[in-house]
C-alpha cells in the first residue's frame, strides 16, 4: 500500500514550565526553554489507503490542504502554544504533545479510502517526534 506525505510549515512560540516545581527544578529539567522562545516547525502528514482509479490519488491534496490549514496551521501558526490553545492548558507544549493534538484535530476528517498513517513534527534540525496514532506500536 502506498504512503503519501505532504509537508507543511508553521511558526509558533512556547515555553516550558511546571507550576508544581520550583524555579531550580524547572531550570534543571527544561534549561533555557523556561524562557519564551519560538520555532519554525516542519510538519509531515502521511496518509495511506487505496488509490482511486479515476484520479490516481490516495487523497485529494486540495482536500488535505484545506483540513490541515483550517484545523492545524491556522490554530498553531504565530501562537504561544501553551497560552493560546486551550488543549494545552495544563500540558507542556512539547513536540510529543503537539503530534497528539494535531492527530486529534485531523484524523476523523480524512475520509474515503484514505486514512491518517502518521504525523512527524520537526522542531529543530535535531529534534522531531513521529506519531502513528493511539494504540499503534511501531518497531
Amino acid at each position: 500500500m502506498p504512503f503519501l506525505t505532504k509537508q507543511y510549515k508553521f511558526c509558533a512560540a512556547h515555553k516550558y514550565w511546571n507550576k508544581n516545581w520550583d524555579m531550580s527544578k524547572n531550570v534543571e529539567i527544561f534549561g533555557d526553554d523556561v524562557k519564551l522562545h519560538g520555532h519554525n516547525y516542519i510538519l509531515d502528514i502521511t496518509v495511506s489507503g487505496t488509490i482511486d482509479p479515476d484520479s490516481g490519488f490516495i487523497v485529494n491534496i486540495k482536500d488535505l490542504n484545506n483540513i490541515v490549514n483550517e484545523k492545524v496551521i491556522s490554530v498553531l501558526d504565530h501562537s504561544q502554544i501553551e497560552k493560546d490553545i486551550k488543549w494545552f492548558h495544563g500540558k507542556q507544549p512539547s513536540t510529543e504533545n503537539l503530534v497528539i493534538f494535531i492527530w486529534n484535530q485531523i484524523e476523523k476528517l480524512i475520509v474515503g479510502n484514505a486514512f491518517l498513517y502518521s504525523i512527524k513534527l520537526r522542531e529543530t534540525p535535531t529534534i522531531y517526534t513521529t506519531y502513528y496514532g493511539p494504540g499503534k506500536k511501531q518497531k
